[in-house]
């Protein structure tokens, strides 16, 4: 799948076919430059799923949980200050990754060796002022 768009107005909709697009998926990873629009894209995501927290960037707390209207956890990772895979282990992602439940992870790349094969790809990246998302 690919999806092109250049506003924040179009991020509902966006929002919306990735959810449709992505319902077999449980771990979603958001892969892109730094300022591509990962954690905007997330929020909403969150937003379109009923996500009743503040969605932000968990960059200092690696993790942030949100719970939606219908009471189902989200969970929201920022890798982007790891250093290596066993801090990962101790923030607990192993579980949050076994539970099931929607798990969307920021620089996924920095934790590739414990990520599920599953787990869904959104590449996202800027040309020339239009955002372009792939999804593998």
């Amino acid at each position: 799948m690919i999806l092109r768009f250049q506003s924040l107005a179009e991020l509902d909709d966006v929002a919306g076919q990735l959810i449709d697009a992505g319902r077999p998926h449980s771990v979603w990873l958001f892969d892109g430059e730094m300022g591509a629009g990962k954690t905007t894209l997330i929020k909403a995501i969150c937003r379109r799923l009923g996500v009743m927290n503040v969605v932000q960037s968990p960059t200092f707390s690696i993790v942030n949980e949100y719970i939606t209207n219908s009471g189902e956890p989200v969970y929201h990772f920022d890798c982007y200050r790891l250093r290596n895979e066993e801090e990962a282990l101790d923030s607990g992602l192993e579980e949050y990754i076994d539970s099931g439940e929607r798990c969307f992870i920021e620089w996924p790349e920095r934790i590739a060796g414990l990520l599920p094969p599953d787990a869904w790809t959104l590449h996202l990246r800027v040309e020339e002022g239009e955002r372009i998302l792939e999804t593998n």
